[in-house]
């Protein structure tokens, strides 16, 4: 099929074309270009809400999962009249606030979407607070243990929170928040849960923020957490060759050791139908009583 072939589609009254659409983006899933727009706009109500209010960083895949990759922060050039950004020091960066807008950048094959931690409306006060159990090799059968003993002990401290899988090797940890406390404040809480946990488990977690001395165990960064940095978006595909999607849990399916590549772009679908998002779900809550807790220590 030549690379020239293009067609248009009108979506929400708004006219993209989308270039090579049987080109093979996870050939391990029979996934092309035109299949993943299709479920990029099933995605879209979930997706567009976590990345709405938030600097997005892209990273393409032009020839599909198995090529060369690149980071794309700044608007890609030229665009569509329709697509906003927001300015950030030197960085225009896509406003991700509508269907077409996601499947403009699907169709340039942005496969993974990163959202800033903090707001764009308000940098300094964030709304969820998260733990990255990130595994120091490639394949970690502990990985939803680990996960499990870090929930049972945010339950112990009155913490609700939401797991997530990143679609990749880890998982993370969310509790959604008033906006009352800072980003360094967050972590003085981080650090203590990262210390408590890596001390009571020695041989399953680490801090060690240098990976080649974490040997095999699992890291909890706590300092990923903080203004300027990213995550990977909920419901946001991932590059891997099981198109699998950064996908929230109930707690139940963490300790039946649920596997990180159970949810993929073929079959989240059926389990947003069924499920819907689970962290709209969680309360909103304050952690001030923790941090004072902490700082009597």
């Amino acid at each position: 099929m030549s690379r020239a072939i293009k067609g248009t589609i009108v979506i929400e009254g708004r006219e993209l074309t989308v270039s090579n659409p049987n080109k093979l983006l996870f050939p391990e899933m029979g996934i092309t270009k035109a299949v993943f727009l299709q479920k990029l706009a099933v995605l879209a109500p979930w997706l567009l809400k976590h990345c709405r209010d938030r600097y997005l960083t892209t990273i393409r895949f032009p020839d599909g999962v198995h090529g060369k990759s690149f980071y794309q922060k700044n608007c890609p050039q030229p665009a569509p009249p329709f697509v906003e950004t927001d300015t950030h020091g030197d960085i225009h960066y896509v406003r991700l606030n509508s269907l077409p807008v996601l499947l403009w950048l699907g169709n340039l094959a942005c496969i993974e979407y990163h959202a800033s931690f903090d707001r764009i409306s308000n940098p300094v006060k964030p709304t969820e607070w998260v733990l990255d159990l990130d595994p120091s090799v490639e394949e970690e059968p502990r990985i939803m243990e680990a996960a499990s003993l870090v929930g049972d002990l945010l339950e112990s401290l009155g913490i609700a929170s939401v797991p997530k899988t990143s679609g990749a090797t880890g998982v993370q940890i969310i509790v959604p928040l008033q906006p009352d406390l800072t980003f360094d404040e967050l972590r003085a809480i981080g650090e203590f849960v990262g210390a408590y946990l890596s001390g009571k488990y020695p041989g399953l977690f680490t801090i060690e923020r240098l990976k080649k001395n974490r040997g095999d165990l699992i890291y909890i960064d706590y300092l990923q957490h903080y203004e300027g940095k990213t995550i990977v978006a909920p419901y946001s595909p991932r590059a891997r060759p099981g198109a699998t999607v950064s996908t929230p849990l109930h707690w139940r399916e963490v300790r039946a050791n649920t596997a990180i590549t159970d949810y993929n772009l073929l079959n989240i679908a059926a389990r947003l139908e069924r499920e819907g998002d689970l962290l709209e779900a969680a309360p909103a809550q304050s952690l001030r009583p923790i941090l004072a807790f902490i700082r009597k220590k």
